[in-house]
């Protein structure tokens, strides 16, 4: 009997991790050291401008760089994915007579949405940020980012191949392009329209993608305001267990 964990020709052991595998070419990480001092201070300049980070309604027409939104979805591309799968699609719609078809199909949805499906109390939390049906910033917005899920993608030869934790694997990187476009000067607003399967007939995506969510990006519009929010402190989001070493 051939020892557990050695090769068929007598040769060195084999790890059973790798056994049946195609194993992936590996190379240094150059990971940039830096002091506490630089960690902190690095920590602290990225926290000030997330705190500046706000969502916007009310958009500005004015053109957006291409190369910026571009260099945002690249970055987004960048998220970690289970399996390595990068199961997501970033469609970017700045066609004036695209971006009509989707608020007439947005609305369509968002009036059902507000006359008959929505809950009182979902209602009710919206009121005091003053959502309606209407859905103008479809429109005055330079550009349209829909983001989509890829449950499954085909291969060369035609195979499927099933995406793993897709749902946190797009949510991660749709977190990233959120951010890139902050830091590249765009403002933003997360936007789902419940269903959004209409989006697939607008952009043309096959069925194996699903829209996760819609991105309105631009300049605010001259004037535009915020409401004025609180978000919770971190001893309301964050818990730790045990004592960093000084």
């Amino acid at each position: 009997m051939r020892p557990a964990g050695r090769s068929g020709d007598g040769g060195p052991p084999v790890d059973p991790r790798r056994r049946g595998r195609i194993t992936v070419k590996r190379e240094s990480f150059p990971f940039r050291k830096m002091t506490v001092a630089e960690m902190v201070s690095a920590s602290e300049e990225f926290l000030a401008a997330l705190k500046r980070r706000r969502t916007v309604r009310d958009f500005s027409n004015r053109p957006l760089p291409r190369e910026v939104i571009e260099n945002a979805m690249r970055a987004a591309g960048r998220a970690p994915s289970g399996a390595n799968r990068q199961p997501w699609r970033f469609v970017a719609v700045f066609d004036s007579e695209v971006k009509r078809k989707i608020r007439v199909a947005a609305e369509r949805e968002e009036e059902e949405f507000y006359g008959h499906r929505a809950p009182g109390e979902w209602l009710e939390a919206l009121r005091p940020l003053g959502t309606d049906k209407r859905k103008t910033f479809l429109e005055t917005a330079p550009c349209l980012i829909v983001v989509f899920l890829k449950k499954y993608s085909v291969d060369g030869r035609g195979r499927r191949q099933l995406s793993y934790h897709a749902v946190e694997s797009v949510g991660i990187a749709t977190g990233i392009l959120i951010t890139a476009l902050h830091l590249s000067g765009v403002a933003s607003l997360t936007y789902t329209p419940s269903p959004m399967k209409f989006l697939n007939r607008i952009l043309d995506r096959p069925t194996e993608e699903r829209p996760f969510l819609l991105l309105v990006t631009g300049y605010p519009a001259e004037g535009a305001t915020v409401p004025v929010i609180e978000k919770l402190p971190l001893g309301e989001i964050a818990t730790f267990i045990g004592d960093t070493p000084d």
